[in-house]
């Protein structure tokens, strides 16, 4: 049942990712706590990558068995592995490198120079994800929903200034796909225009989703993706966790919010936690 949305607002990027940061490590030693491992999808972009950051240099941060942590991406930018624009390249330098995790639970979406086509890519990568989901043994009640995906603990998201979500943008075939798990992008309107990323109905299988937004040019998304907007038109309101739905959230990206999704000091609605 998808759980109604919880938005927490910061007073700037700073205060934002250093606090989505210690959520993120709290909410791993939880899962680890209840069930050994814990499964977390990363994202991109300024915001995304600077929360990696801050859980690399957060004091709790050994609180976290990073051996038992799996690693997954909502999507890539279909380039060659070493390319400083990919998302697995920047999380490696942000977070992955810094910490003692098992590279054998760290799964990147293949890369241009590993495989011929963005088409090649996407197959491969929903591929990955359904060999990790029939050899995946979880205690009874901790089983994915979806016999195509392993279990998403915490799935993390950035939104555009034109409401994207991963790479599915607005109005185009992406954010339609229903049936698949993974979707091959060529034409995005921004740059690299082959990209790679999970569907809709991947995304919403985690147990949480967190859209993690900063800045005034993303007022608008944020605005029209929680007043219910529609998903084709603003990919960002389609995404659901099946138990929480976080935005987390700074001042200047809550400016053009609802007025019901505000406290009654204009700093946050409750239910975030």
């Amino acid at each position: 049942m998808h759980s109604p949305n919880g938005v927490s607002i910061h007073p700037d990027v700073q205060a934002l990712t250093a606090a989505t940061a210690g959520r993120l490590i709290t909410k791993l030693v939880d899962v680890q706590s209840r069930r050994g491992t814990a499964t977390v999808v990363l994202t991109g972009g300024t915001v995304g990558i600077a929360v990696l950051d801050a859980v690399s240099t957060a004091p709790a941060r050994s609180a976290v068995d990073w051996s038992r942590v799996n690693f997954w991406w909502g999507d890539e930018r279909f380039l060659a592995a070493d390319s400083p624009d990919r998302n697995a390249t920047q999380a490696a330098e942000a977070l992955l490198s810094r910490l003692p995790v098992d590279p054998a639970r760290v799964h990147p979406v293949p890369a241009a120079d590993e495989v011929s086509s963005v088409e090649e890519a996407a197959l491969a990568y929903a591929r990955m994800l359904a060999n990790e989901a029939a050899h995946e043994e979880l205690a009874p009640g901790f089983e994915s929903n979806d016999p195509r995906l392993p279990r998403f603990d915490v799935l993390l998201l950035g939104v555009g200034p034109d409401a994207h979500i991963a790479s599915l943008f607005p109005e185009m075939a992406g954010v339609r796909t229903t049936g698949e798990t993974v979707v091959p992008v060529s034409n995005a309107p921004k740059p690299p225009a082959e990209r790679v990323s999970l569907t809709m109905e991947a995304i919403n299988t985690a147990e949480e989703v967190w859209l993690t937004v900063a800045g005034e040019d993303k007022a608008g998304a944020v605005g029209l993706a929680l007043a219910g907007a529609g998903l084709v038109q603003v990919p960002a309101a389609g995404a659901r966790g099946r138990t929480k739905t976080r935005w987390l959230i700074d001042q200047a990206a809550a400016s053009q919010l609802p007025d019901r999704l505000l406290d009654p000091e204009g700093t946050g609605a409750a239910a975030a936690d």
